[in-house]
């Protein structure tokens, strides 16, 4: 999707591609952006679970990441690292997908239960051949999600298990007198666990089995059938494989099977996975990239409001009334790995781009709050566009870290429509959007504003008018940088932080500068 230059365009190109990106204290124009808020039509609730994490074993994702065993010098609470739990409890992390990815497919769940010593090891052939050791299990996962406060979202093996082990899984988890139950309890955990989401698969179509469509379909209906929650008063809801990015052959064989469907099977939600790569494989760097690169990210990352309208007109073709959710539970910048790692680990930085990337997204994901009820972020600590990044004892907060943790007061909150007149943000022959925003009410009836300035170049003087809501004062926070690539380090872990950020409101309207390449919450007093 890169534009291809010769001469002296080529030449301009990448001197602006340099100048904009490294020229923190250049002069810096300003643009102007309008907004109006209607608080008296709220919409749809965005439901929490679109803020959910992933964790695969993957790299250092879960050991060293999550997991250090407790005999480690690390702060620890029964092997968990307490600096990554209070990290996470502080974003209030509703739901973490586990243990796949495509991890999940090869994953025989007998191996991570009982003594530490007694597990068997096993490998790990699709991230790098390494050593699977089975220490952190069921009881450790189901633990660490205790202590961050989420929910469980479970991924069967459907590529190499069996009906049969999915279903003596669930029975172990949450049955209260089976013999597998007894086990459990002989394990450390006599109460039986709450799994809230159970995924039949994961990507199915590709390193999950290769499966056609009408296959994968065969499976999911036996899968489905004895996949039983034995938790009394508790539901859990089972996810389908859906589609591929753009591909539709999966997401129309399920729903149309789910439409005809007899009592014996169900789903209550479609996957969709999608990444901003730009261009397969991933090979675009993560720091010391120019405009180009950045606009041409931006722009397929807004290409998932695109990618959801396409599946979710197929759902609703079956599904009028939005009883499936479409889960949008793999997303995310896929780079590089970093210098110097492990290609298989898929370690990558994480720059002020993707702070620009996860807004965007979540407005996408609020706006199709009707259709999108969960996603999940691919991945949590130390894996592609990590929350957490960490090195032995030592842990940072990376730019997607403080992006979730601005927006947690949109969990559960209703959507309030906004109109805006944007303004257009260009490089070359890409033409976006500079400004995209939301706006929601919380619970306690309190008003917020989200608000990203897409444009690395300029700052945005943005007037909001305010309909149908009263309000003196605005606080908040605004996240930027001084480079679109700036990235933390544990040598400087604050190089992009929050900085409070305040507007007064006079006569139902406000006017607030967005400083260029930032993202602003603001909550209405």
């Amino acid at each position: 999707m890169r534009q291809v230059y010769s001469g002296l365009a080529a030449l301009l190109v990448l001197a602006l591609s340099v100048f904009t990106t490294h020229a923190a204290d250049a002069p810096r124009v300003v643009k102007s952006a309008s907004l109006t808020l209607d608080a008296s039509k709220p919409g749809v609730v965005i439901d929490r679970h679109i803020f959910g994490q992933f964790a695969e074993h993957l790299g250092h994702g879960v050991y060293e990441g999550v997991w250090v065993g407790a005999e480690s010098a690390i702060p620890n609470t029964r092997g968990i690292r307490n600096d990554v739990v209070a990290a996470l409890k502080a974003i209030k992390v509703p739901v973490v997908r586990w243990p796949g990815g495509c991890f999940a497919d090869e994953y025989h769940w007998r191996n991570g239960i009982g003594p530490a010593d007694k597990r068997r090891a096993g490998l790990n052939p699709n991230w790098g051949g390494v050593v699977e050791p089975n220490t952190f299990g069921t009881h450790e996962f189901m633990d660490f999600v205790e202590q961050i406060g989420a929910e469980a979202y479970l991924s069967a093996n459907v590529g190499t298990g069996t009906p049969q082990e999915a279903a003596e899984w669930l029975e172990y988890m949450t049955s209260e007198h089976t013999a597998l139950a007894q086990d459990r309890a002989a394990n450390g955990h006599p109460a039986p666990y709450k799994v809230a989401f159970w995924g039949i698969g994961n990507e199915s179509w590709g390193c999950g089995g290769a499966m056609s469509a009408d296959y994968y379909l065969n499976q999911l209906k036996i899968y489905s059938r004895f996949s039983r929650n034995y938790l009394s008063g508790q539901k859990m809801q089972q996810i389908a494989v859906g589609p591929d990015g753009g591909k539709t052959e999966y997401t129309e064989t399920i729903m149309k099977a789910w439409r005809d469907k007899v009592w014996s099977w169900n789903i209550d939600g479609l996957s969709l996975h999608s990444y901003t790569v730009n261009g397969w494989p991933p090979a675009k760097k993560a720091t010391g990239f120019g405009e180009d690169e950045y606009a041409s990210f931006i722009k397929e990352t807004v290409g998932m409001d695109d990618l959801i309208k396409t599946h979710a007109a197929i759902m609703d073709k079956y599904d009028p009334a939005k009883k499936i959710a479409l889960v949008v539970d793999e997303w995310g910048s896929w780079l590089a790995p970093a210098p110097g790692s492990k290609p298989g680990f898929l370690m990558q930085q994480n720059s002020q781009r993707d702070a620009i990337l996860t807004a965007l997204n979540f407005n996408i994901f609020a706006r199709h709050a009707d259709r999108v009820r969960m996603t999940n972020i691919a991945q949590m600590v130390n894996v592609l566009q990590a929350m957490i990044l960490t090195d032995k004892e030592r842990m940072l907060l990376t730019p997607t870290y403080h992006v979730f943790k601005m927006y947690v007061p949109f969990q559960d909150a209703q959507l309030i429509p906004v109109s805006i007149d944007a303004g257009t943000y260009t490089f070359a022959d890409i033409h976006l959007p500079r400004v995209d925003a939301i706006a929601a009410r919380d619970k306690a009836g309190k008003l917020w504003l989200a608000l990203t300035n897409v444009d690395p170049n300029a700052a945005v003087d943005i007037t909001i008018k305010l309909s149908g809501a009263v309000a003196g004062i605005a606080l908040g926070e605004t996240l930027t940088a001084p480079r679109i690539d700036a990235v933390n380090t544990f040598a400087a872990p604050d190089t992009v932080a929050t900085k409070p950020a305040k507007a007064r409101i006079v006569n139902d309207q406000m006017t607030l500068k967005l400083t260029p390449q930032s993202v602003t919450v603001l909550g209405l007093q």
